[in-house]
């Protein structure tokens, strides 16, 4: 299969950006389509404005808190409300005591539980487990797919159930008998007094557990709890890992022996050393137990997040949770994990809408300032590059419209917001960019004037800029990531849109910059060297410029010299091409040629050497290359004596006879 050919290639990677930029905006389309995104990014609190909460922490009992748990507290709260972290939430702390947290915009209900739950996280083995009848029949009604019929049946089915609650005593603790013996372990049925069995028969999913309710189990007790998500009643052992034990928790897809992937997602957990010694102890007799008893509760804020099935005793500290896990679930499940260690609770105190603290005017100003560079750069590029600066604006749209679509997408998915900080890291990234392009451009004005033609400029400096365009992108964007890492705030914002460009700034080089102008060096505006294409022979400060199959330009006209054994020197002919004001690119006269135009011209009259390759040899390729042709000349060449003096010379000799008397 031939090679494909520079023009091929570029159009290759036109249509490449094309279909991502298409992609880019019919997904967000879609997701505007459906009221889950908008065309303009979101904005953060310092330019929208939101929702100011101020939380005063619970603990339990007479338990008291100091500064440094407040600080941890405030940090998870950041990491709960920021988990992205660029949605430019502000988190401090208010006095000795009450947290403050700005939001943008509203949260909605499982930002606000999320911020108030507390961070009281258990392991407990599972000891009995229900399902808990109201909750499924409410499920079953709420499902869209049931028809007229069955909502109703549904529903009457419901009102007698809950009727019948109402008329039928609860379970008294003399209904149940008292165990046999002392329980061994967690997971010992004999837990369950007549007290505890009836607790859990008069328990439902629907039972709220105050603070007080849950400081009053201990942990070396058991406790009744439900997963709100599935409607399962479970009587839970005492404690055995408390989640202070979690070092972290991540999530991604599970891995099969042979280490391929499974295409389901799974949770990891990674334990302290206490901790990991204690799940060991845990999950070496759960695995022995029969079902629901080979189960472990994880617990957050008195409701069961996950009731995972012990397979084998995990002595590693690195427990993996799979299931029917989506992605969201997996995260979900993976963060309550990772920021689940702080006892603490909060109550919201007081709720409050604030205004934007910077607001409309310097939005306006950052935009204003964002423009201006955006002219200036524009300017500069066609004062130095006169019409190759419009691939440089070109250039600087479609990176804008990428940046513009990949914020409103990513405000959709991961909830990322502009921040006045953000702005400005859009605003240096436009000089940033367009270093990319002048990178680029001056190399291949370096290669023009090595004597290369155009399309072999391009080419050749491509290869030589582009390892440079990489490093520095490389630099930015590990800059960019540490001050990510470091930082906290709308300085991670900065940070964001920073990196955020320089990989958009990578594609957009290798995808429209470099493809176009490999089109555009066919064009015979540019590879002609017309005025104002930017490549012109004042423009590059050179005297000739190579114009391909043998052609040669000169910006200068060679005055005339005296007479030599050819006859007098005549100035060459500098008459402007009709076509667009170059020079003429017909041969030079033989008075008014320099010998390494003679030489070229020589070498570009050889059959074997074609076009193309000329134009891509090095200067040393070159050279051997006219040596190896002024010595054919020289062998076919025989002076005759007979022959004028102007006969015998050659037009080698005659361009060196001229140039000597002209330096003299």
């Amino acid at each position: 299969m031939a090679p494909r050919t520079p023009v091929a290639k570029a159009r290759g990677a036109l249509i490449a950006l094309l279909v991502l930029l298409l992609g880019m905006g019919g997904l967000l389309a879609f997701a505007v389509q459906d009221d889950r995104a908008q065309w303009a990014p979101l904005l953060a609190l310092d330019l929208e404005g939101g929702t100011q909460m101020v939380l005063s922490p619970q603990v339990e009992g007479d338990a008291q808190i100091d500064g440094e748990q407040l600080d941890q507290a405030v940090e998870i709260i950041r990491q709960r409300v920021d988990g992205s972290g660029v949605t430019e939430s502000e988190i401090a702390t208010q006095g000795a005591e009450n947290v403050v947290v700005g939001m943008p915009g509203v949260p909605d209900e499982e930002t606000r539980e999320l911020i108030q739950a507390s961070a009281n996280m258990e392991f407990r083995p599972v000891i009995q487990v229900e399902q808990d009848l109201d909750f499924l029949q409410q499920t079953l009604l709420d499902d869209e797919d049931l028809t007229e019929e069955e909502a109703e049946a549904l529903e009457e089915e419901l009102a007698a159930t809950e009727e019948e609650g109402d008329d039928a005593p609860a379970a008294q603790p003399e209904d149940f008998e008292e165990p046999t013996a002392e329980p061994e372990n967690g997971s010992d049925p004999n837990w369950i007094t007549p007290e505890v069995a009836a607790d859990f028969a008069n328990f439902t999913c629907s039972t709220e557990i105050s603070l007080e309710e849950r400081a009053a189990a201990a942990d070396d007790e058991p406790l009744s709890a439900c997963d709100p998500n599935s409607g399962v009643k479970y009587l839970l052992g005492p404690v055995e890992v408390p989640g202070t034990n979690i070092a972290d928790s991540s999530f991604g897809m599970e891995q099969s022996p042979g280490g391929g992937s499974t295409g389901r997602w799974a949770v990891t957990i990674n334990f302290d050393s206490e901790g990991t010694e204690s799940f060991r102890d845990t999950t070496t007799r759960l695995v022995n137990l029969e079902a629901p008893r080979n189960q472990f509760a994880i617990m957050l804020d008195g409701q069961v997040i996950s009731a995972p099935t012990t397979q084998a005793a995990i002595v590693d500290g690195r427990p993996q949770i799979t299931g029917d896990f989506t992605e969201e679930e997996a995260r979900g499940l993976s963060e309550q994990l990772r920021y689940g260690s702080l006892p603490i609770s909060f109550e919201i105190e007081s709720e409050q809408q604030i205004s934007a603290t910077l607001g409309e005017e310097q939005l306006r100003l950052g935009l204003m300032a964002g423009i201006i560079g955006l002219v200036l750069v524009a300017g500069y590029a066609l004062f130095q590059y006169r019409a190759l600066g419009l691939v440089t604006i070109a250039s600087l749209v479609v990176a804008g419209v990428m940046t513009w679509w990949a914020i409103a997408l990513l405000g959709w998915t991961d909830g990322y917001r502009l921040s006045l900080a953000g702005i400005a890291g859009l605003i240096v990234s436009i000089g940033l960019t367009a270093d990319s392009f002048i990178v680029y451009f001056e190399r291949v004005k370096d290669e023009l004037r090595e004597g290369r033609s155009l399309p072999g400029a391009v080419e050749a400096g491509w290869a030589r800029a582009r390892r440079t365009i990489l490093a520095s992108k490389a630099v930015n964007i590990i800059a960019s990531v540490v001050l990510y890492l470091v930082a906290v705030g709308n300085v991670r914002g900065f940070a964001f849109t920073l990196g955020l460009t320089a990989i958009i700034d990578i594609i957009l080089v290798f995808l429209f910059t470099h493809p176009l102008m490999q089109l555009l060096a066919r064009r015979k505006f540019f590879a002609a060297g017309k005025r104002f294409s930017g490549l012109s022979e004042k423009e590059l400060g050179v005297d000739v410029l190579y114009r391909g199959r043998g052609r040669f330009a000169r910006s200068s006209v060679v005055s005339a010299g005296p007479a030599g054994p050819a006859g007098p020197m005549t100035p060459r002919d500098s008459t402007a091409d009709p076509g667009g004001g170059g020079l003429r690119s017909s041969p030079l006269p033989r008075s008014a040629e320099s010998p390494d135009d003679v030489r070229e011209a020589r070498i570009r009259e050889l059959p074997e050497i074609s076009d193309h390759e000329w134009g891509q040899m090095t200067i040393a390729e070159r050279r051997r290359a006219r040596a190896a042709a002024a010595r054919q000349r020289s062998s076919e060449t025989t002076p005759n004596d007979s022959d004028t003096p102007d006969e015998r010379l050659t037009p080698r000799e005659t361009v060196t006879s001229s140039e000597t008397e002209e330096d003299r």
